[in-house]
């Protein structure tokens, strides 16, 4: 459904997955990549968004390296290789590009990561305050999610299983955001694990959690993005 398109990156340049919305506009949203990379999940993902009419783009955070689904130790490597500075820039650019294009109906851009990318997805609220509009992290803080998030404007949705390893640092997160009085709301499935939304991870995927999750985050998006 959609194509490779590459984008300015702080004077340099990066790759992303485009998918338009078959009006040929829509609001724009960025969909950020587990810590596996720029896979078929991840592009599969922004192509249902575009069926919900949102124009998307998943950057590519790991510039063409990849791990496949249940290599845990390459990816591991991989996300602790990010460095900030690089993120920072292929967020920035992403969130620039993607709200310049004339397939894109919204003042502000959105922006949803999953995994390593819900802490990417604070990431780009802060580091392009004033291009982002809405931000979903859906169960993510990762190493290089913000440890001071003050300065984001965009509200927070926040969608967590309860059986999350991570769920302490959930509960930081929604205590800094508040905080520094960041919009923030949270949707929590008491039985649900880690990346309980990646279809690819059966031995986490909850379907019936997973479509209540989308009908809480595609509402938010479309509310905040005009």
């Amino acid at each position: 459904m959609g194509e490779m398109v590459t984008f300015p990156a702080n004077g340099g340049s990066a790759n992303a997955y485009l998918a338009v919305p078959s009006a040929g506009r829509g609001p724009g949203l960025i969909v950020i990549q587990e810590w596996w990379g720029l896979n078929d999940q991840v592009k599969g993902v922004a192509d249902m968004l575009a069926k919900e009419g949102f124009t998307s783009l998943a950057p590519d955070f790991y510039r063409g390296e990849s791990a496949a689904v249940g290599e845990p130790d390459k990816a591991g490597k991989l996300m602790l290789e990010l460095q900030r500075d690089d993120a920072s820039k292929i967020a920035r650019g992403a969130a620039k590009y993607l709200r310049a294009q004339k397939v894109v109906s919204s003042g502000k851009v959105g922006v949803i990561g999953f995994c390593m990318g819900g802490g990417l997805a604070l990431l780009t609220a802060l580091v392009a305050p004033d291009d982002i509009g809405a931000v979903v992290n859906c169960y993510g803080v990762g190493p290089n999610a913000p440890t001071d998030v003050q300065g984001i404007k965009a509200p927070v949705l926040g969608i967590f299983g309860g059986k999350d390893h991570a769920m302490d640092a959930f509960a930081k997160l929604e205590r800094d955001l508040k905080a520094a009085k960041v919009p923030f709301e949270k949707q929590v499935y008491p039985e649900a694990d880690h990346a309980f939304l990646n279809e690819q991870r059966q031995q986490v995927y909850r379907e019936d959690d997973a479509r209540d999750a989308w009908s809480k985050i595609i509402p938010f998006l479309k509310k905040h993005l005009q």
